[in-house]
């Protein structure tokens, strides 16, 4: 019985711990204190459901609990610190103090303030003050909800390692009197792509593994799937916003297709694409078209996702629109410059128009030193090397990307084909 509650309450936790941390961090104005109350509304449903049963509405029940935590906290502040001043200039921590019963289903009717807290809480963990893997741990763990063991195991660094990210995160928020709130006008815009490129890039380690023995971790996907949906509910006018969500939903409907029994790679062109989760491809679209209603001028994550909707939308590999595709990846070119963008770039022209058209563009890039410890240029290589009969040249390529590839799955893919490039 206690192990089903215990279940019960991880899943609720993992559903309600960010609307709980972050309606208590405006009440408290620190992301640290917020999480340690939250946390404390956590020991106290593990203690106490066992006992008493699961509550009715049990996310409800950890919101008034932390909250109640919240409230003595401030008022242990006001006694300590004597911040009379401060506490009149809040408003909220004021109407807090005086609001006598929190056991009530969580104010219903306060629905858009919480997402509000949401969106604040979104844009602290993803401040820019923070290094890029500070910010991914700590947006996984107060948004995600995942602890700091799934996020260690995810990322396959040391779990001390992440327990220091997030701990230093917290305190170099709190340090630069980071402010608890959603940005507005350009500030926003400036403050968006921070937390896009988090939860993108939490995405693609999902999507492709950098390391490991696994090709994907459809777990950490979803995290961020879930993440991206969430942020474009919070965001509805911003088109990149909806792009992001777009290029997630489109991608992630080929999950299932993407791996055989064995967990091997199966690449794009031969997928089956019957397999393909429509439902997934229906959102991703829809998501797209709110995006380009929103601007006309498209983003990098629009422009991706309209990409990704091409694969999407031919029935078969052989119906692609690869003509649209090198057109749009030009797009994305001149919107966000990088030599990862040309090589997609170079893949896309390859298919449109030949595969020789395709390795001038690579022949280029491999003079770029940012790209030389990057597996996937060799690997489009030989790719295009194979696809012209050059098939010595196409192995040697292949073999290179294996010595560079960090993925196991992708190295022995990457083998495979320099095995299947020894005969002219």
């Amino acid at each position: 019985m206690h192990s089903q509650v215990h279940q019960a309450i991880a899943a609720v936790w993992r559903i309600d711990s960010a609307k709980v941390v972050a309606v208590v961090a405006r009440m408290v104005r620190d992301v640290a204190v917020a999480e340690e109350l939250a946390q404390e509304a956590l020991v106290s449903a593990l203690e106490r459901w066992p006992c008493d049963g699961l509550p009715d509405k049990p996310g409800a029940w950890l919101m008034a609990a932390a909250r109640n935590r919240a409230l003595d906290h401030l008022r242990h502040q006001q006694m300590q610190q004597r911040k009379h001043e401060e506490l009149g200039r809040d408003l909220e921590a004021q109407e807090a103090l005086i609001v006598p019963d929190f056991t009530d289903a969580l104010d219903e009717a306060r629905q858009d303030e919480i997402g509000d807290d949401l969106l604040r809480l979104m844009f602290t963990a993803c401040h820019p003050v923070l290094p890029t893997e500070a910010r991914v741990a700590l947006t996984l763990k107060l948004l995600g909800g995942l602890t700091t063991h799934e996020i260690a195991r995810a990322f396959l660094v040391p779990e001390p390692t992440v327990a220091q990210r997030i701990v230093r995160a917290k305190q170099k928020l709190r340090d630069a009197q980071v402010p608890f709130e959603a940005p507005r006008g350009t500030e926003l815009q400036q403050r968006l792509a921070s937390v896009l490129e988090v939860v993108y890039l939490v995405f693609n380690e999902g999507y492709t593994a950098t390391a490991g023995d696994d090709w994907m971790r459809p777990a950490l996907a979803d995290e961020a799937l879930r993440l991206g949906r969430m942020l474009a509910g919070l965001a509805p006018a911003e088109p990149e916003a909806q792009g992001l969500a777009a290029l997630m939903e489109l991608q992630a409907s080929r999950m299932k297709s993407r791996t055989d029994a064995q967990g091997r790679p199966i690449l794009l062109a031969d997928q089956d694409r019957g397999r393909w989760d429509r439902l997934l491809i229906r959102r991703g679209l829809a998501a797209l078209a709110r995006a380009e209603a929103l601007s006309p001028q498209r983003g990098p994550y629009t422009l991706q996702a309209a990409i990704a909707a091409c694969h999407a939308r031919a029935p078969t590999a052989a119906a692609t629109d690869w003509q649209r595709i090198a057109s749009l990846y030009g797009e994305l070119a001149q919107v966000a410059p990088s030599p990862v963008v040309e090589l997609n770039r170079a893949v896309a022209v390859g298919m449109a128009e030949g595969p020789a058209k395709g390795l001038a563009i690579v022949e280029l890039l491999l003079q770029d030193k940012s790209l030389r410890q990057y597996h996937w240029l060799p690997s489009v290589q030989g790719d295009l090397l194979e696809k012209l009969g050059r098939t010595g040249e196409a192995r040697e390529a292949f073999l290179r990307a294996a010595e560079l590839a960090g993925n196991a799955r992708e190295k022995a893919l990457l083998m495979a084909r320099a095995a299947g490039a020894r005969q002219p």
